[in-house]
């Protein structure tokens, strides 16, 4: 007998989240009679008769904590037999128009689950619908065990049950697993599994002082005690890392004993996406932590392997990436064997195969930014801001460093983890193999591809090959589509001001450009003003070594004598010889490297830089104790369209001679250089040639900065839009997303002129 009812299509991130059995709870409730499923465009529901509009409404508002619904779509169905009741049918076939889950923390649940008498008490992979492993795991979709690396572990009976009772937490949660049936751990030592319990050996070796790889959700860290000066001397000579920050793991009690975060802060570190959270320092850690910087990197613990190693320890632990210098994590067994144990005086170990690498994300919640895209927030996507309704598939293939790849496709943009530098060949291999995975999981098949002007980079050599039509886009042109597009700026929103600084990017006059203003859209900008260029002597080596760049900027402000005093043993003459003749010295107008050589001036490692950033990094810590806030700028010079910083080095020299403190010339350097640029971005606005105004570009992972720019603009524009990062990296991790919106703009308007 037939029935009238309705088909209803739920689209969005609705897989893996436990979605199934909440809507087979809510049927219960409702007393409906159908069917629910998993297929290749999110969740389909079959349901008679047809359904009230409550239900309808809480398909969307009592959504599992991991879901984002997108779309409830409802159209008439009829039943050829009238149904009996609400079942969970199989899976429909493959496919990828539905949104994939993140991995997320340990829920509460399954963390009590694991510390109390049970069947999972200690239980290193303890799961459910609500937490744990999903991308880092999953081998193709719908997603199912049988397509993640959960496929080698049959279930239990008891297992079994949990997973076919639609009323138990873990009703098809893919991952579930205990002890008689799941994944184990095991502590590895001198080449050999050591006999006991492997947590207590692990935190055993760490309070004696050694140094650990432990194999964790997206790839092996490198773990020791944090509070252990010999202990991190050990860890940064093995892994020749002199003074880049660790991230640090610890329980909420420990972090609050050595940090001092915010509600905002630890609403952000127990996300269930879990990142490393940029938080103010106590000083109580040893400065081997995060030298010079007055921010620790921490987080809580997102796994059980971790919850139960940090209540094992007790205290807090470095937890650094486990990989070689510049290449990608090591996620294999065999492959941390060889390359970590040089480093690792022991191994925490697993056997459930890590898929994909997933670097752990880092983020601050004051500003709002994410400085590194990672485990928990990919492959998380963001719809397309309106006009971009029929904008075709895309691939962008982003920048050279920071690496990261961005896909459009059914009106979303899914930006991946980074990648990495590119000039590593083994980081280049995994940029490749990720751009075969997203293409494979998502089932994308682009029709354009996007890329970054220079032609030496390996991203646009990759475009360039993909056998698709390749748009070329302008480095810093991106950075602001990316700004535009992730605060949903329309295609036909107007004009916006775009202030822009990074370290560098080639622009269309040849020269390297990193600190501009521009005017413009997704279709096209303008240079509207920018620093005043300077050599780069040496070429990449003025990236390395900061003096280099001081040395310019005081030679241009005349100050040579000034730059012969404080570099007295560099090779001055030899860089000056080349700037003169533009020998191996290009011109750029780059904001990072008027960062270095403000930082050399004042002393911040001014010979050379240990890792990508330090000496910015090192200026702000310095300029935190000052303000900038109701610090006075330093002048860079007339409102021109060139930006003259010449001006502040010689106000800079005063100050110093004067004993003003070196911070709080730091702090006048940021609110000079935030003055100088918001207030000429702030004209085209008044002047009525922009609509709003965007902050992007790798400066702007700045904080001080970012805060001081976003002060001054809401002060002197009232309600104007000012578009900046909060999900995206402003800096070359986020550029593909720009690349991407910029290469569909261009396609949309050129299908309009046909």
């Amino acid at each position: 007998m037939q029935e009238t009812g309705a088909a209803i299509r739920v689209r969005g991130q609705v897989q893996g989240v436990g979605y199934r059995p909440f809507v087979w709870k809510l049927a219960q409730q409702m007393a409906l009679r159908g069917e629910v499923l998993n297929d290749a465009e999110g969740v389909l529901i079959r349901v008679a008769p047809v359904p009230p509009q409550a239900f309808l409404q809480a398909l969307r508002d009592q959504a599992p904590p991991l879901a984002r619904v997108e779309a409830v779509e409802t159209v008439p169905h009829t039943f050829r037999r009238r149904p009996e009741g609400f079942v969970i049918a199989e899976s429909g076939g493959p496919g990828a128009r539905t949104r994939v889950t993140p991995d997320a923390a340990t829920c509460p649940d399954c963390l009590a689950e694991i510390m109390s008498p049970g069947r999972r008490q200690g239980y290193a992979f303890t799961n459910c619908t609500h937490c744990g492993p999903r991308f880092s795991i999953l081998k193709g979709l719908p997603y199912d065990r049988e397509r993640s690396s959960m496929a080698a572990f049959a279930l239990c009976p008891d297992c079994a049950a949990e997973y076919a009772n639609p009323a138990d937490r873990r009703f098809h949660a893919q991952p579930i697993a205990c002890p008689a049936c799941g994944p184990r751990l095991w502590f590895e030592a001198a080449g050999h599994e050591v006999p006991g319990d492997p947590i207590a050996q692990a935190a055993l070796a760490l309070r004696a002082g050694r140094v650990l790889a432990v194999r964790g959700l997206g790839g092996f860290h490198l773990a020791c005690d944090a509070a252990n000066p010999a202990a991190l001397a050990l860890l940064r000579a093995r892994k020749q890392r002199p003074s880049k920050p660790f991230a640090l793991m610890g329980s909420a009690r420990v972090i609050a004993a050595h940090a001092l975060p915010s509600e905002a802060d630890w609403h952000l570190l127990r996300d269930p996406a879990a990142p490393v959270v940029l938080v103010p320092s106590r000083g109580t850690l040893p400065e081997a932590v995060a030298p010079g910087m007055r921010d620790l990197g921490v987080m809580l613990p997102y796994t059980p392997v971790h919850h139960l190693l940090i209540a094992a320890f007790d205290g807090m632990l470095v937890m650094t990436s486990g990989n070689l210098s510049g290449e990608p994590q090591v996620i294999g067994l065999d492959e941390a064997r060889a390359k970590l144990g040089a480093f690792a005086d022991g191994f925490l170990m697993h056997d459930r195969e890590i898929v994909r690498r997933l670097d752990d994300g880092v983020e601050r919640s004051d500003p709002p930014m994410v400085l590194r895209r990672g485990r928990g927030r990919v492959p998380g996507t963001q719809p397309l801001p309106p006009g971009f309704e029929t904008a075709p598939q895309v691939i962008a293939f982003g920048a050279e460093m920071k690496a990261a790849i961005c896909l459009l496709k059914d009106g979303q943009a899914m930006l991946s983890h980074h990648l990495g530098d590119l000039g590593d060949a083994l980081t280049l291999e995994e940029y490749d193999r990720a751009r075969r995975d997203y293409a494979e999981l998502f089932g994308h098949q682009p029709v354009l591809a996007a890329c970054d002007l220079h032609p030496g980079f390996q991203s646009t050599r990759r475009a360039e090959a993909a056998g698709l039509p390749v748009v070329h886009v302008q480095h810093h042109h991106a950075h602001m589509a990316a700004a535009l597009a992730e605060n949903l700026w329309p295609l036909e929103g107007g004009p916006v001001a775009a202030i822009v600084l990074d370290g560098l990017g080639l622009g269309p006059d040849g020269t390297l450009w990193g600190g501009e203003i521009l005017l413009g859209d997704y279709l096209d900008i303008t240079r509207i003003a920018h620093l005043w260029a300077a050599p780069l002597p040496g070429g990449d080596r003025a990236q390395a070594e900061p003096w280099r760049n001081a040395v310019m900027r005081l030679d241009q402000a005349g100050l040579s004598d000034w730059a012969d005093a404080l570099f007295p043993d560099a090779p001055r003459e030899v860089i000056r010889r080349m700037a003169l003749a533009g020998v191996n010295a290009p011109l750029s107008s780059s904001a990072g490297r008027l960062f270095d050589a403000v930082a050399a001036v004042l002393g911040l490692c001014p010979m050379r830089q240990s890792y990508e950033g330090e000496a910015a990094m090192r200026l702000e810590a310095l300029a935190r104790e000052f303000g900038p806030a109701g610090v006075p700028g330093f002048d860079l010079g007339e409102d021109k369209a060139e930006i003259d910083p010449a001006p502040l080095f010689g106000q800079l020299r005063k100050a110093l001679a004067a004993a003003i403190p070196p911070g709080l010339c730091a702090a006048r350097f940021h609110a000079g250089l935030a003055e100088a640029f918001t207030g000429r971005a702030a004209r085209l606005v008044e002047t009525g040639k922009a609509e709003a105004v965007a902050l992007s570009g790798g400066c702007f992972q700045n904080a001080m900065l970012t805060r001081y720019c976003l002060d001054l603009l809401h002060r002197m524009l009232p309600g104007v839009p000012v578009l900046a990062h909060r999900l995206t990296p402003a800096g070359d991790g986020g550029i593909a997303l720009g690349q991407a919106m910029i290469a569909a703009a261009r396609h949309l308007r050129g299908a309009e002129t046909e």
